[in-house]
């Protein structure tokens, strides 16, 4: 039975980090794009961004509903994984929330475009929305306990109503270049806040 030498492994190994560099710097870059150019943007600028042949582009998403699909859940474990980063690292629950807030708002904004690619595909577009509320509600729903445990935000906010809110607030920002969503945004949560006592 031949075996295969060490040389072998290191060149698999090494290959397999390359692929996974490479996929890394699509997914980055398809992102950047569609947040200027939407989620229809020509492949090969997201190749020249990433710095990639367009075959590897289409070697990892054979379609651009898959590319689209493959940069939203890389952005939705992005900011799953910052929310307990930002409680850990901010100066308070508040300022962790709002933090958090703005990587979900900065989140949204790419997503200009995202129903159209995928409206071919109703089932992979409600499949990306619900895994996008069972990964970010649970996220959100941590940061407001730890903000009220704090007294800093009243109780009785739900996560799930305060990130709905915050994409409702985002729809229409592309059309209209007066409307700022994060000053709405910001008014929504110093509504939250309880007052402090003179």
């Amino acid at each position: 039975m031949p075996t295969e030498s060490p040389m072998g492994k290191v060149s698999a190994r090494s290959r397999r980090a390359d692929a996974l560099r490479n996929q890394q710097a699509v997914l980055t870059a398809a992102a950047e794009v569609f947040v200027t150019s939407g989620v229809d943007a020509p492949i090969r600028q997201i190749a020249a961004r990433a710095g990639v042949g367009m075959a590897t582009i289409y070697r990892h998403f054979p379609t651009r509903a898959d590319l689209v699909t493959a940069v939203y859940r890389h952005q939705i474990e992005a900011c799953a994984e910052a929310g307990p980063n930002l409680l850990a690292s901010a100066d308070s629950p508040l300022a962790a929330l709002h933090q958090w807030i703005d990587l979900f708002v900065d989140f949204l904004a790419t997503k200009h475009g995202l129903a159209d690619a995928l409206q071919s595909d109703t089932n992979r577009f409600a499949a990306l929305h619900t895994y996008l509320v069972d990964r970010l509600e649970p996220v959100c729903a941590q940061l407001l306990d730890a903000a009220v445990d704090a007294g800093d935000i009243r109780p009785g906010t739900q996560p799930y109503e305060l990130m709905r809110g915050i994409g409702n607030l985002c729809i229409g920002r592309d059309s209209d270049p007066r409307y700022n969503p994060r000053r709405l945004i910001e008014l929504l949560l110093q509504g939250l806040q309880r007052p402090r006592a003179s």
